[in-house]
């Protein structure tokens, strides 16, 4: 547990790390904010679910050992959770040190902080609902796995998935980064199929998701896909 809790430790030191050192600027305000939401929203949303669901928390310290996992899904993975992720904050720290045009407007940077903070919660709000919340696509058998429609999942059936798209669009226009939104688009497109390919096999493999698929019919965007 303890290799597990430096681990994740360092893993969410990395992004605004690597945001603010790109950036070389102590006194920005959009930094500094987004680093501020970005721990509260990763270190938040582990320290509720120990105490909601300590069974998830262990699945995910487990995650990189776990058997079952299509290599598409690794793969995706490494795209969404590390090299997209690290590629916006490294784009957008430098797009800040060197001032790349075009700029954005302050009234639409608060736009953006404020569709990050929509998607932050919304991931931390279906993370915290779902007990089987893995940081892989597996069917957990061995813990019971089955159909969670609480919660955000009554509206959507990925519903971190969609916070996810809308944190990586909206973070670039937050901290005046148009640049970033190559690494945003790329985070957003790997998790549209990532939904595609995991809804394809829950719908096989887990017990009364197809069901669940034929009443929740939106995948990500309420009355749409």
């Amino acid at each position: 547990m303890a290799r597990a809790i430096v681990g994740l430790l360092t893993y969410l030191l990395i992004i605004p790390a690597g945001l603010l050192l790109a950036g070389g600027d102590p006194t920005w305000p959009m930094g500094w904010i987004y680093t501020a939401l970005y721990l509260a929203a990763g270190l938040g949303s582990r320290l509720l679910s120990w105490r909601l669901s300590p069974g998830m928390l262990r699945e995910r310290a487990a995650a990189l050992r776990a058997t079952g996992v299509p290599a598409w899904d690794r793969a995706l993975v490494l795209i969404v959770a590390l090299v997209g992720p690290v590629a916006a904050v490294l784009v957008a720290g430098l797009d800040h040190r060197f001032g790349w045009p075009p700029a954005v407007s302050s009234p639409l940077q608060l736009v953006g902080l404020a569709l990050v903070m929509a998607g932050y919660i919304l991931g931390v709000w279906a993370m915290l609902v779902n007990p089987f919340f893995s940081s892989f696509v597996r069917i957990q058998s061995e813990r019971g796995h089955q159909v969670i429609a609480r919660g955000p999942y009554a509206v959507v059936r990925h519903p971190a998935y969609s916070g996810g798209i809308l944190a990586a669009l909206a973070t670039p226009i937050m901290l005046d980064a148009v640049w970033a939104l190559l690494p945003g688009t790329l985070i957003a497109m790997a998790l549209v199929l990532r939904t595609y390919l995991e809804d394809q096999l829950l719908q096989d493999r887990l017990p009364g998701y197809r069901e669940y698929a034929s009443s929740v019919r939106a995948r990500m965007i309420p009355g749409g896909w």
